[in-house]
């Protein structure tokens, strides 16, 4: 791939994730309105549907996570990412219309098996990256996450003003002027003779694991992966609904706060990990990392000031680092014919997480701000986060670093 391509190519998987995670961010601050607006139900009813709705998607993307994978080492990065952008715009739209709950469902399960775009993104990113440069490549993707939530939250708060439908719409509308851009800009990542043929009993997610059973360095990680992003997952899972429980914020709030979080993201892996990565490495820029993820959901857990909150939001960004370098570290072990397979394995485990996370932080913080509650406390669900990320923090310390086929120790 000369440079040309290669830079369009880059520019392309990098807009398909901030499309994503703007459209994702955009309907975050309306979401909890809508679903009391559809079932006319508390706010602490809302909570736990809005944890089955974002639990269905995750159903959906952790069985055809690893088929995605697969089809991508098969037939290419170019129609994963196409199909995905369609899955997005028809998620959207579909929620939009939306004349009762059962509408969100069927959005959400629409865009979780055709909108498992992290493996794919991740995989082109390791198609033009040498091993040195997989940690700064998989920075750019979560980079482009980041830059996503610094204006999808904030441009959903303001439509929200104007509809709760609006932010859908306008997300849909995003992901089909993306579609557009890639179909006529994108050229293919994957050399054809990295390509391999497709093994149905590869492209599921036990398939998958039995597959990459013989690279145990990068099974030892994946548990690192599974626990690290079942922690974090608190806040995209949570917030929407803990931040109007605890701080009184309406949805413009929440849509302020979760863009501090995004401009944190983004200077950070822009400016940070890089950095870090190359003084201290992957493995110890991971676990100063997740030092700071652990840290700030212990101090959400009890802080009652939104003001404090705020302020605390500009600084979650550092915890973002850790994906990143754990990524790296698993990529790095494995060979290049089977990188779509191993991001497709790790959109399983964030699909697993996913599956998780709405179901334990929504259930418990529905519980412990419902009547029923022996006390109220809206903060118990970062208590579990943070359980969730010490484990995870001991886990990475004992995986034992392994040389990679250029010599470099980890």
């Amino acid at each position: 791939m000369d440079q040309n391509a290669k830079r369009r190519a880059t520019r392309f998987v990098l807009l398909t994730v901030f499309t994503y995670s703007a459209g994702f961010g955009i309907i975050m601050p309306v979401l909890p309105e809508l679903i009391v607006e559809l079932e006319g139900v508390t706010l602490s009813r809302a909570t736990l549907l809005g944890g089955l709705i974002a639990a269905s998607y995750a159903v959906f993307q952790f069985l055809m996570g690893p088929l995605v994978g697969n089809l991508g080492d098969r037939f290419g990065r170019r129609p994963v990412f196409l199909l995905s952008l369609i899955g997005f715009s028809i998620d959207f739209i579909v929620m939009g219309f939306a004349q009762n709950i059962i509408w969100l469902f069927v959005g959400r399960s629409i865009a979780g098996a055709l909108g498992a775009i992290f493996g794919p993104a991740n995989a082109a990113m390791a198609d033009m990256s040498t091993d040195e440069e997989r940690a700064q490549g998989f920075g750019k993707v979560s980079a482009a996450f980041g830059v996503g939530f610094v204006i999808g939250p904030a441009l959903g708060g303001l439509l929200g003003g104007y509809g709760t439908r609006v932010p859908f719409f306008v997300a849909g509308g995003m992901a089909l002027v993306t579609f557009v851009y890639g179909f006529f800009m994108f050229k293919e990542t994957m050399r054809p003779q990295d390509r391999r043929s497709f093994s149905l009993k590869r492209a599921n997610p036990l398939g998958a694991l039995l597959s990459l059973k013989k690279l145990p360095s990068v099974l030892g990680i994946s548990v690192v992966y599974l626990l690290w992003i079942t922690s974090s997952s608190v806040y995209p899972v949570s917030w929407s609904y803990f931040a109007p429980a605890q701080f009184g914020w309406d949805s413009r709030m929440v849509g302020v706060s979760l863009t501090a979080v995004g401009v944190s993201m983004a200077l950070a892996q822009i400016f940070v990990i890089g950095r870090l990565v190359s003084r201290i490495g992957e493995r110890k820029t991971a676990t100063v990392s997740i030092l700071f993820g652990i840290s700030g959901v212990l101090l959400f857990s009890f802080v009652s000031s939104g003001t404090v909150a705020l302020i605390m939001c500009v600084f979650i960004g550092m915890q973002g680092m850790a994906m990143p370098c754990i990524n790296a570290l698993m990529s790095r072990r494995t060979p290049k014919d089977m990188q779509g397979e191993l991001q497709g394995f790790n959109g399983s485990l964030a699909a697993l997480s996913s599956l998780i996370a709405p179901l334990v932080y929504n259930t418990t913080l529905s519980y412990y701000t419902s009547t029923d509650a022996p006390i109220k406390f809206a903060g118990a669900p970062f208590i579990v986060s943070a359980v969730l990320g010490v484990v995870a923090l001991i886990a990475l310390l004992l995986v034992r670093p392994v040389a990679p086929s250029t010599g470099v120790t980890d």
